[in-house]
């Protein structure tokens, strides 16, 4: 793979860097990606016309005739914005720079009902909604559970596709023996077998759709607030493509790439950011487990005293490998209702799979079937 000269190493480094210098970084980050893609609009002084053009500041002046003068311009870029608390940081430093900069919330109906108000609470954030619901993605495709990864996987394997296969027989595509896709996947393919179906698609539909759409009508491109440390997918992509892609229909900028989940509560707590509700406070957690308002000494872990994540309330992905109170568990103790809607309901269709019916999700069967697979503390929801 072709990595652009990019490393783990220097990923490392990054991210155990000053938040100071990450701030730096991730403003050199929006700055370069916005010179690139600038909506100008130009005004013809003999006809009194206007028309627009997105493009670059070095490639502007070739896209002016004589008779043209520029009257404005504004970033062609959009905040990807979900209310949660990354995003919260990198709309509070584009705005810094670009006071004008559009936000882009997509509002799935999967999200907590605070993230939902404290979404539209801020200006200029325009609201997406997605073609289809949740129950109608998960009836079409199937639920979200394990990892987008193996959902994927197994998808294609209940298909028939042969990679899908390898994946889940320890193979690489050629049907060598693969010590990673082994670890990665077999343990699952007993979930070929279940009565539901299993699926990557609800992102795809849900959140990853509107956005498209919402970019072909604009033209604008997106800036998003993923972390490369929130997962092995993230970090693959940083060291494949680095915070800025140029080069591709679907150019992207990441501007906290190089961040850790430390660097954005401290960046919320030194800036006094708000902060949706259902996170709580941002407190220090000591060594005696006990929470703290001002850290003991240099260097405390940073925590929030509600949920740590937000994202689809929903959503079964990484279920099974949370320590402590799961996310299912905290939202039957704080959102019972959105709880109860998620886990009951459900039902046999006629060609025996199930799926949501009967006014729920019916997430409690999927849920047992794993762990009647798996062992009973699998997947902790109650």
């Amino acid at each position: 793979m072709d990595n652009g000269g990019r490393t783990i190493a220097e990923l490392r480094f990054w991210q155990s860097r000053p938040l100071i210098e990450k701030v730096f970084k991730a403003q050199e980050t929006i700055k370069n990606f916005v010179s690139e893609f600038q909506k100008y609009t130009l005004h013809n002084f003999y006809t009194g016309q206007e028309r627009t053009v997105i493009c670059g500041q070095d490639d502007i002046h070739s896209k002016i005739t004589k008779d043209e003068d520029i009257i404005d311009w504004t970033p062609a870029a959009y905040i990807s914005f979900s209310g949660g608390k990354d995003s919260t940081v990198l709309l509070h430093i584009a705005r810094q720079m670009y006071p004008e900069i559009e936000a882009v919330f997509v509002n799935t109906g999967l999200e907590y009902p605070e993230i939902q108000s404290f979404a539209k609470s801020f200006e200029n954030v325009t609201p997406l909604r997605p073609r289809m619901r949740f129950d109608e993605v998960i009836r079409e495709f199937g639920y979200p559970i394990i990892g987008k990864d193996v959902a994927l996987t197994i998808q294609y394997a209940r298909q028939g596709s042969q990679w899908a296969l390898n994946n889940l027989n320890g193979l690489d595509n050629k049907g060598r023996p693969h010590e990673y896709k082994k670890n990665m996947y077999s343990k699952y393919k007993p979930l070929t077998e279940v009565d539901f179906m299993i699926s990557s698609n609800c992102c795809r539909v849900m959140k990853e759709q509107p956005l498209d759409d919402f970019a072909a009508k604009t033209g604008k491109k997106s800036i998003v607030a993923t972390l490369a440390a929130e997962s092995e997918r993230r970090e693959k992509a940083w060291l494949k493509t680095g915070c800025n892609v140029f080069d591709s229909k679907n150019a992207t900028s990441k501007p906290l790439s190089l961040w850790t989940e430390q660097d954005v509560l401290l960046y919320i707590k030194e800036n006094n950011l708000p902060m949706a509700s259902v996170y709580g406070e941002i407190v220090y957690e000591g060594a005696d487990g006990l929470l703290y308002e001002n850290s003991l000494c240099e260097g405390g872990k940073l925590c929030t005293t509600g949920c740590d994540r937000t994202g689809c309330i929903f959503c079964g992905f990484g279920l099974h490998l949370e320590k402590g109170e799961t996310r299912f568990q905290r939202l039957k103790r704080t959102h019972p209702r959105q709880y109860e809607y998620c886990l009951e309901g459900g039902a046999y269709d006629a060609d025996g799979l199930w799926k949501p019916a009967n006014g729920g999700l019916g997430m409690k069967h999927v849920f047992d079937e794993c762990n009647k697979i798996y062992g009973n503390d699998f997947i902790r929801y109650y």
